[in-house]
């Protein structure tokens, strides 16, 4: 049993730390996929982590990724939010600090340039103060930018090229050539003897600065995952030994008993064995409406008890609770990659050394064929073309988008399991629903009491209740709960006796009393009377109607029904408005199929379908050419779900069927399938409009620093400006996504 463990692969979670760009990603996903035993491995620049999956030695792992330049920890368990945050704005604060050195230094210089306050280099008296210049940038560029030089020898080593190579590159020629021109001016031509020093330090100060608004706005993106995880407290009040301690969340055990107060925090999975309140699962399900919970009854970890007190046993704890699955399913989803961000993998991959490609041969072009001094057009016309590029920018597109929209997701109780669903669920031309637990509530409710003469609606309930105690029938639930929210008292019943199929008899206060169907009734030589016409009716409704005779005559008629849900309609009244067309699949008779789909809008029905034949149906349909969401209860309808483009489970809350669809709905609402193509198109519209924001600004952006605007308009791009736009361009993609946390609000 252990051996089969150890080779059962299991995911890793890696924090990535000096990853910048899409070149790192490219860089960092290599060297984990060739480690030995790993299956799969996908990187995520939006929040620096990694999934892992395989059989391998966490720390395998974290030196393959140290030996391809970078740094690595392995995440385990729920890390603390607040930590999480501090470190987070001690980073931002860092960035900060870095642009505004680089300010300090380059903002004077720049002034006194513009004025002409500066001497000339190689002008008389002037190398003492250019010196002096050349080490205070020296100083800004060893603080303000080693680690982008860090990063660039790095991805050197391992021949490879970066968003930190560009930097490097543009700032570090910037400073040579100044450097030369101040020490050796004899060695260039009078007009080529110019120094910037300021564009250096300004540089840094807009990519620090830009790097500092990214990170912050970055981290909204993972708020509602900072949200999940702070959900689960971090302390529980366990009864040992006759005595309540609270102890460390850790130091649970399953099968403990434990104390839940008002206005705490469910610490772990259980089952209530004591008390009475409300819950608040509005974190599970997206629900605002509390849920009573009594014994019996579940709870979940991180849900909010309002009123009462209870005690509990705990049934799962750490990774097993609910709310663990979630935050680990949401963080799947948001490293994992549609096949849109792939391509954009593969584009960014050779985006960098495209970059230098250019701006080797935007140097040539202007040293050949530029005006005096061409050499000097040439180094400064490269430079801003190495500072300007941004694979930032177009490596943080998709996985931005994601994050936030599974996050959002999450928050309304729709998990997005991985990010092709996330993708096609709005591209969806067809959706299949399953009958019962779907559109229907999945559980039979008495929804009609009728009397014959002499008989109230109270006793007829009264005596079939009274029959109905001693069955196990599914319709007998029914009709006793009914009649204990009404507050029955029940009356003994003597010889009782089932007919399988037919119904249930027994004597009460001395009269033979039966209750069961139509056909029994009239094979039992029972006067129906009026009923018989009534039965019909509600029949052709898709209601169970049943009778109950004493002494051979009807006395009262009750009517069961799985009734639809109360947004049922209003969701496929949602569905349509989004072009969809709507079918209902059922394993029940065709009456009952065709009364539920009237009375929830649906037009297509197909009834009498097999669980293991509804994959059948999805797959007819997909070949006549629908794109096809199957909606279900995740269990029985696993095949379907599997069959079908985009599979939403039902789940139930604290029993969700993760592994069973692409989409899990927790509250089981059918308007949330609607919600989740809204927000799957919206992301689908806000990834294209990062990728193309991003793909404008580079095709636009690297001409225009190359100078092709010189030639016909004499307009050739300062560096500074270069490394300002570069900077705002990755911070417009994340203020883009985040718009997303708003989606449907």
């Amino acid at each position: 049993m252990s051996a089969l463990a150890e080779t059962e692969p299991k995911t890793i979670r890696l924090s990535i730390a000096g990853m910048r760009c899409a070149g790192c990603v490219s860089a960092v996903e290599t060297a984990l996929r060739s480690a030995p035993g790993v299956v799969a491995a996908d990187v995520n620049l939006a929040d620096h982590s990694a999934l892992v999956k395989g059989t391998v030695d966490p720390e395998l792992l974290r030196r393959a990724v140290q030996e391809a330049g970078f740094d690595a920890a392995v995440m385990e368990g729920l890390e603390d939010p607040a930590e999480q945050e501090a470190l987070e704005l001690a980073r931002y604060r860092t960035l900060l600090q870095k642009a505004g050195v680089a300010a300090a230094l380059g903002v004077p210089l720049m002034v006194g340039e513009h004025l002409d306050w500066m001497p000339m280099p190689g002008a008389a008296g002037s190398t003492g103060f250019w010196f002096l210049v050349a080490l205070a940038t020296f100083g800004v560029l060893w603080y303000s930018g080693g680690h982008f030089y860090r990063g660039a020898l790095k991805s050197w080593e391992h021949r490879q090229a970066n968003m930190d190579t560009l930097i490097a590159l543009g700032t570090g020629a910037a400073w040579f050539y100044s450097t030369v021109a101040v020490l050796f001016p004899g060695v260039l031509p009078v007009l080529a003897r110019h120094a910037y020093y300021e564009a250096a330090a300004i540089i840094l100060a807009f990519i620090n600065l830009g790097g500092a608004l990214e990170m912050r706005a970055r981290g909204r993106t993972s708020a509602a995952i900072r949200q999940l995880v702070g959900l689960q407290p971090r302390t529980a009040r366990v009864l040992r030994d006759g005595r309540e301690l609270d102890v460390p969340i850790g130091e649970v055990g399953l099968g403990e008993t434990l104390r839940v107060r008002p206005g705490e925090k469910i610490p772990v999975d259980g089952v209530v064995l004591e008390g009475h309140s409300t819950v608040d699962e509005s974190m599970l399900t997206g629900e605002p409406m509390p849920v009573e919970k009594a014994a019996g009854d579940e709870v979940v970890c991180g849900t909010l008890n309002q009123a009462g007190s209870f005690l509990f046993k705990a049934t799962r704890i750490g990774r097993d609770t609910v709310l663990a699955h979630i935050i680990a399913s949401v963080r799947r989803a948001q490293a994992s990659k549609p096949e849109i961000a792939r391509l954009v993998d593969r584009i960014a991959a050779v985006f960098v050394p495209a970059v230098v490609a250019i701006a080797l041969l935007t140097f040539l072009v202007w040293w050949v064929v530029g005006p005096a001094p061409s050499f000097g057009y040439a180094y400064v016309t490269a430079m801003t073309v190495l500072v300007i590029a941004c694979p930032c920018a177009l490596g943080l597109a998709t996985p931005i988008s994601i994050m936030v929209a599974v996050g959002r997701a999450a928050q309304s109780g729709i998990l997005i399991r991985n990010g092709d669903a996330l993708q096609s669920a709005g591209n969806l031309s067809c959706v299949v629903l399953d009958k019962t637990g779907t559109v229907t509530c999945g559980k039979p409710h008495l929804v009609a009491v009728e009397a014959g003469p002499g008989w109230s609606e109270a006793q007829v309930l009264q005596w079939a209740a009274s029959l109905e105690a001693g069955s196990e029938h599914p319709l007998a639930g029914a009709i006793l709960a009914a009649a204990e929210e009404r507050g029955w008292t029940p009356l003994p019943v003597q010889g009782f006796a089932a007919v399988v199929g037919h119904g249930i008899a027994g004597l009460i206060e001395g009269r033979a009393a039966v209750l069961g169907h139509l056909a029994w009734m009239q094979e039992q030589k029972v006067e129906v009377g009026r009923f018989e016409a009534r039965v019909l009716e509600l029949s052709q409704q898709g209601q169970t109607p049943l009778l109950l005779a004493v002494n051979r005559v009807a006395v009262g008629l009750l009517a069961v029904a799985d009734p639809i849900k109360a947004d049922s309609r209003e969701a496929v009244a949602r569905l349509r408005a989004l072009g969809v067309r709507v079918l209902l699949v059922s394993g029940d008779n065709a009456i009952t199929a065709r009364a539920v789909a009237a009375e929830a809008g649906i037009d297509e029905v197909r009834a009498q379908v097999l669980p293991q034949d509804k994959a059948a149906v999805v797959k007819t349909l997909q070949e006549r050419g629908e794109v096809v969401g199957m909606v279900g209860d995740g269990i029985n309808d696993a095949p379907a779900l599997a069959q079908a483009n985009v599979g939403f489970a039902i789940g139930t809350g604290t029993d969700i069927a993760i592994e069973s669809g692409d989409v899990v709905i927790m509250s089981g609402s059918l308007l949330k399938v609607a919600e989740a193509m809204e927000l799957s198109r919206a992301t689908v519209r806000n990834i294209r409009q990062n990728l193309l924001g991003a793909f404008i600004y580079n095709v636009l952006a690297i001409p225009i620093a190359a100078g092709v605007l010189y030639p016909p308009f004499g307009i050739l791009l300062n560096p500074m400006i270069a490394g300002a736009a570069m900077a705002l361009s990755s911070v417009t993609v994340v203020s883009n996504a985040n718009r997303l946390r708003y989606a449907g609000k």
